[in-house]
């Protein structure tokens, strides 16, 4: 079986989010530019020199107690990862940018967002991230058949 691009570039979205402490949602993004070579990635965790076992992952509870105001998004990682312009690049991420996200992408001049899931479609954070895409010009598309990772340690 021969990949497709769409499916190498989700892969290794897919191989970067294993990277993640995150007990509960695994997020990995892959940039890519116009020549198909990719030019960054990133998982969603900590910001470098926080260590892991300090910061709280909780999902629920007083803000300061959970995972929300310290973890950077596999998105924003990505960008930030990134050591070349990204005018005219794709972003390839697991799952669908939230809006914090979704600026990055189109101040970072990102043109395409190609995604898998979009369980968050419903809230109100997903909703602005994909009328500021919209609105900025992003082409936003979601691959139909999910890409399965299997990776065995030992």
């Amino acid at each position: 079986m021969i990949l497709t691009w769409d499916q190498y570039f989700m892969g290794i979205a897919h191989l970067s989010r294993l990277r993640s402490k995150d007990p509960s949602t695994q997020v990995g993004a892959c940039i890519v530019n116009p020549n198909k070579r990719i030019v960054g990635i990133g998982y969603n965790g900590l910001p470098k020199g926080c260590e892991d076992d300090f910061f709280p992952w909780e999902r629920e509870g007083e803000f300061l107690d959970t995972k929300y105001p310290y973890v950077v998004h596999a998105e924003l990682n990505a960008i930030l990862n990134s050591t070349v312009k990204l005018e005219g690049c794709s972003i390839y991420v697991s799952l669908f940018p939230c809006n914090e996200c979704a600026k990055a992408i189109i101040q970072s001049g990102i043109s395409e967002v190609v995604y898998e899931d979009d369980k968050y479609a419903c809230t109100d954070n997903v909703k602005a991230s994909k009328k500021m895409l919209l609105a900025a010009g992003v082409q936003l598309r979601q691959l139909e058949q999910k890409i399965n990772i299997e990776v065995t340690i030992g």
